[in-house]
């Protein structure tokens, strides 16, 4: 399926707005977060065996966001690198305190 975006810059709003409810994205930073940690303790470790569960983590808690909190269909299935790529981002941003001009910049507000 080609992506109806054909920069980031168009799909990053997007994203945003597919990730309106505050409750959605808690679940996408804890996804990303465990995810994450996952991925350096099999580093850490050396037991690569870790890495099965990377996408568990990091996946899991964000489609349970999108199909029962947002209740839409997960950005990754449109633009899977663009997607993981707005995952970090928006975790970043959150852990920094700047999602919330973010999200004003693009007018993103929880439904």
């Amino acid at each position: 399926m080609a992506s109806r975006f054909r920069t980031y810059a168009e799909f990053w709003p997007f994203y945003l707005r597919e990730h309106a409810k505050p409750s959605t994205r808690a679940v996408h930073y804890v996804g990303t977060i465990a995810s994450a940690a996952l991925l350096i303790w099999a580093v850490v470790t050396q037991n690569w065996w870790w890495l099965l569960g990377v996408p568990v983590f990091g996946y899991g808690p964000a489609w349970f966001g999108h199909f029962f909190i947002e209740k839409n269909k997960p950005a990754t299935f449109e633009a899977p690198f663009w997607s993981l790529i707005s995952d970090y981002r928006m975790c970043g941003l959150f852990l920094t305190g700047r999602l919330g001009d973010e999200l004003m910049k693009h007018q993103v507000r929880a439904p």
